[in-house]
């Protein structure tokens, strides 16, 4: 038999397949505080608690994870483009009722200001980390946050990738205060200045804005690769 044979009589169905979805933890900056894009279930199973957003692989119009993962985000926030990042496969019997189940998961970071949540049969809420209780959501996407924010913390110790979360402008030391969030610890400011200058990923706007009782320089973010390196890791 020619392969060409063999594949035309092939029951993709011989074998039990698993349930297959894209899960997103996507993360904005929403009055000083870091919040997480959750969707309500209407429907079984886990009907009536909070999710992640994401579903199935849409055979007929995904050719890929990450292409299922860009329409659902532009489905849920509206953004047709976004930084996302791959960031596990998981899978198991016992995460989905209906089966065993995988899900790709992604985290996105969004700005709020470029954000339209859809408001027609959609029920969407951002989510402060701070209020987020993870035993109450959907499935096991409790833990599915914490894996996403794991990932990014570890990307903010090294990398220019949390200034994604920023407005077009802002302060140094509201960036600086966006990375102390993600690493949930302080940072001396005058070692993350030179990080972030000589990083070269962010540049004077020419304006200002009052800070505290003297006016701040404003800044916003250049072209610099999101992997960009610091010259040495943040410190606290």
């Amino acid at each position: 038999m020619s392969e060409k044979e063999f594949l035309e009589n092939y029951d993709i169905h011989e074998f039990d397949v698993p349930l297959c979805t894209v899960d997103m933890a996507v993360f904005s900056l929403i009055e000083n505080q870091l919040n997480v894009l959750l969707v309500y279930r209407d429907e079984h199973p886990c009907k009536e608690r909070w999710a992640l957003p994401g579903g199935f692989i849409d055979l007929n119009k995904d050719k890929s994870p990450e292409a299922a993962a860009h329409r659902k985000l532009k489905e849920k926030t509206g953004l047709g483009s976004a930084y996302l990042e791959q960031v596990e496969t998981i899978g198991s019997p016992k995460r989905d009722a209906r089966g065993w189940s995988l899900t790709v998961l992604y985290y996105a970071l969004v700005d709020i200001t470029r954000v339209t949540l859809p408001k027609v049969g959609k029920k969407t809420v951002w989510m402060p980390l701070s209020e987020l209780k993870p035993r109450s959501l959907a499935f096991d996407h409790g833990k599915l946050i914490d894996v996403a924010m794991k990932r990014l913390r570890s990307k903010a110790t090294y990398t220019a990738l949390p200034i994604e979360l920023m407005p077009a402008e802002f302060t140094l030391t509201e960036l600086q205060h966006l990375f102390e969030m993600i690493l949930a610890r302080d940072l001396q400011a005058k070692a993350f200045r030179n990080r972030v200058m000589s990083a070269n990923m962010v540049e004077e706007t020419g304006g200002s804005k009052i800070s505290g009782k003297r006016p701040a320089k404003l800044y916003r973010s250049t072209k610099v690769d999101r992997d960009t390196y610091f010259s040495r890791p943040l410190q606290s």
